[in-house]
């Protein structure tokens, strides 16, 4: 009897333990075979579709989403004018015509006059040094805070490196060569040039080359050989000064639109993060490599002559440049907190390149 009641009870556990795996295995099914939610963003640029560079950023950027989310995010670029215009790209990400924007935060001055200072502030901190303040001196909290009345999330977006000092028509032997220009140079440089009796234009990048040709501008700068060799701006001006002074690393942005990233789970989030982290080192990485070659053929094919401006000009403009950050600061209290906070990393970033980075440069 006791082995009778000994054997049904083993039978019993096992029939139970077995339909506890039925009921496990059935569970795990019906998880794996619940579809996951997917979602689709848009993302507007102020650069030409693909465009080297600025406009592979946010390919780069789109590539990389869609490959770590298995297809659970995709993300569609636009070129600037194929959905929005390009200065209207943070207002597009704002009002959630698009999820996602890719654009230089100088644009949006006449929102927030302290924007510009997230882009390029002349003979300010150079890419490495940006970089540094965003990630881990403060910079990207404030530039968050600054944006965030209107609903939108910037993030670090790519760094062009040094600028040139661009195109001219006319040779620059003095500062009084600038008197009446007319150049496309945007943000904080415009004020500048403004300053030493300039006349700044701003124009989207696919405005630039027929308006050179045309005389419409006296001059332009827009990023450096690699960019410059691609618009062939060497057709429409004689004159091409390196000297980089108004963008010595230049920062662009991801712009996010805070409800669309709050919306998504958490890991997509992540994701997203991720990726523009990525990014923004990826379009260093490529000027660094492409811009040494864009040059040689700009000179080499294309009779291009490098000229650097004369040290007086150069003298004139870093005091103008001073002058205008105190205007600036002097005028909005959000410029001034922030180019306080700036400055004080710059200092310390400036001492201690000038014991490693520069010393090594001259040494090399």
């Amino acid at each position: 009897m006791k082995k009778i009641l000994l054997a049904a009870l083993g039978l019993g556990m096992a029939l139970g333990l077995s339909g506890c795996q039925d009921n496990a295995k059935s569970d795990t099914s019906v998880a794996q075979a619940a579809p996951q939610q997917t979602y689709e963003w848009k993302l507007v640029t102020s650069w030409p579709k693909n465009f080297p560079g600025l406009g592979q950023a946010p390919e780069t950027f789109a590539g990389y989403v869609n490959e770590m989310s298995g297809g659970r995010l995709t993300v569609k670029v636009f070129g600037a004018g194929e959905l929005v215009p390009g200065f209207e790209v943070f207002d597009a990400v704002a009002q959630g015509t698009a999820e996602m924007g890719h654009a230089g935060a100088y644009y949006w001055k006449g929102k927030m006059p302290a924007a510009p200072i997230f882009s390029a502030i002349p003979f300010g901190m150079n890419a490495q040094e940006m970089n540094g303040w965003l990630h881990y001196g403060g910079g990207l909290e404030l530039w968050q805070e600054l944006y965030k009345p209107f609903g939108v999330v910037p993030f670090a977006g790519g760094n062009t490196g040094v600028q040139m000092a661009g195109w001219f028509k006319k040779e620059i032997n003095s500062l009084q060569d600038f008197q009446g220009l007319k150049m496309r140079i945007p943000g904080l440089g415009g004020e500048v040039l403004k300053a030493v009796g300039g006349i700044p234009v701003t124009l989207t990048g696919g405005e630039i080359f027929t308006s050179l040709q045309t005389g419409a501008i006296d001059a332009t700068e827009w990023v450096g050989p690699y960019n410059d060799l691609a618009f062939g701006l060497f057709r429409a001006a004689d004159y091409y000064y390196t000297s980089g002074w108004h963008e010595p690393g230049t920062q662009l942005e991801f712009l996010v639109n805070e409800q669309a990233l709050n919306s998504l789970p958490a890991d997509l989030q992540a994701i997203v993060k991720v990726a523009m982290r990525a990014a923004n080192q990826d379009m260093l990485d490529e000027y660094t490599a492409r811009n040494n070659a864009a040059m040689n053929k700009l000179i080499n094919e294309h009779g291009v002559t490098a000229r650097e401006l004369p040290q007086d000009v150069l003298e004139a403009l870093r005091n103008a440049s001073a002058k205008v950050m105190t205007e600036q600061a002097e005028a909005d209290p959000d410029f001034k907190r922030i180019y306080d906070a700036y400055q004080s990393f710059f200092a310390g970033a400036k001492k201690f390149h000038g014991m490693s980075e520069q010393a090594y440069y001259n040494n090399r």
